[in-house]
């Protein structure tokens, strides 16, 4: 049975300061939930923890509410992820006429990883865009984006409290995995009280924090080390901006896979004397011309989301990415030269 909507949905740590916006988005997102039975959930291609977190969360509270639920990623999931419980149910395809399909934190279709006519050929009735990018468009059906929320993984949790459900340990675990990774372990802007609130609460619901916080940071492979290694014998530094990459032939060199790229731009950032770090990751050699695939982040001073959408990307003011072709050099030059002008004066 599926569950009512309660006419007050601010009961969330997440939502309390007035944020009614939030609150109308989720009485019609849930009433829409409430009148369809089958739905599938899909997030952008290359998954991070808010990406799977907040998929998985979704799957674990569609399921509470008495709905069946397919979770389809295009892209492989990462390992650090793949004990999310939920996780192992994750296909590749999309499966045929779901009455909804939301799609989590992706600002246009191809960003899934599928394409526009995949995503035709699936049918589905309905369309929903859930994100919390600066970088977010209202490409579906039903949009909801909310760029003051700390991860997407904190949105679904909001939805989840609104129903009136109980938060399973499952769910707890899910949704803390995307908000704790999503907020740099709970460095990045954005991160407030009620994102502790929320943190708190979904440790009571179950959320194992150390645990999780073992399996997300302490379980690196040795070629996510060895390609560190080398990306950081490439790091260079000027007037506030660093920059460091990484080759094909170095990756295997390393044994190391593009998920063992995930963070190496983290360790520039927390430079002292830099305010803006980008990673530059080259791209299958398949791929004519070269391209890289670049991991921009700021301490502030810098809306790196900007710098990426110049570049037809996006992401957060302080954590964005985008692709640019190369040969090496001229990636590096354009994208430095962007930062280093951004950079107050």
């Amino acid at each position: 049975m599926a569950a009512e909507v309660p006419e007050d949905v601010s009961t969330s740590p997440a939502m309390q300061g007035g944020m009614d916006h939030n609150a109308t988005a989720i009485r019609e997102l849930l009433d829409l939930f409430a009148a369809h039975q089958t739905f599938v959930v899909t997030s952008h291609s290359r998954p991070d923890g808010d990406a799977i977190g907040s998929a998985t969360g979704l799957m674990h509270l569609l399921k509470a509410m008495g709905k069946d639920v397919t979770l389809s990623f295009a892209d492989e999931i990462p390992s650090t992820y793949s004990w999310l419980p939920g996780a192992e149910t994750i296909q590749a395809t999309l499966p045929e006429s779901p009455e909804v399909a939301v799609v989590l934190e992706c600002d246009r279709i191809e960003r899934t990883g599928y394409t526009v006519e995949q995503f035709k050929t699936m049918n589905a009735g309905v369309l929903v865009n859930i994100d919390h990018h600066l970088s977010g468009k209202t490409f579906a059906d039903y949009n909801w984006i909310d760029v003051k929320a700390c991860a997407v993984g904190a949105m679904i949790y909001d939805l989840s409290v609104a129903t009136g459900l109980p938060i399973c340990e499952d769910k707890a675990n899910c949704l803390y995995t995307a908000v704790l990774t999503d907020t740099g372990g709970f460095t990045y802007p954005g991160t407030d009280a009620s994102t502790f609130a929320l943190a708190e609460h979904l440790v009571q619901c179950g959320a194992d924090s150390t645990a999780i916080a073992r399996k997300v940071y302490f379980s690196n492979t040795v070629g996510k080390i060895r390609a560190l290694g080398e990306a950081l014998r490439t790091m260079q530094i000027d007037r506030g901006v660093a920059w460091a990459w990484i080759t094909e032939k170095q990756m295997e060199q390393a044994g190391a896979s593009v998920e063992d790229c995930e963070g190496i731009v983290n360790y520039l950032i927390g430079i002292a004397e830099v305010e803006v770090a980008v990673f530059l990751r080259e791209l299958s050699s398949e791929d004519k011309p070269v391209r890289y695939r670049l991991s921009l982040r700021s301490k502030g001073k810098v809306d790196v989301a900007a710098v990426a959408s110049r570049f037809g990307g996006g992401g957060h003011r302080d954590a964005s990415g985008c692709t640019l072709d190369g040969p090496l050099e001229a990636a590096i030059e354009r994208i430095t030269a962007e930062m280093a002008a951004s950079l107050p004066k």
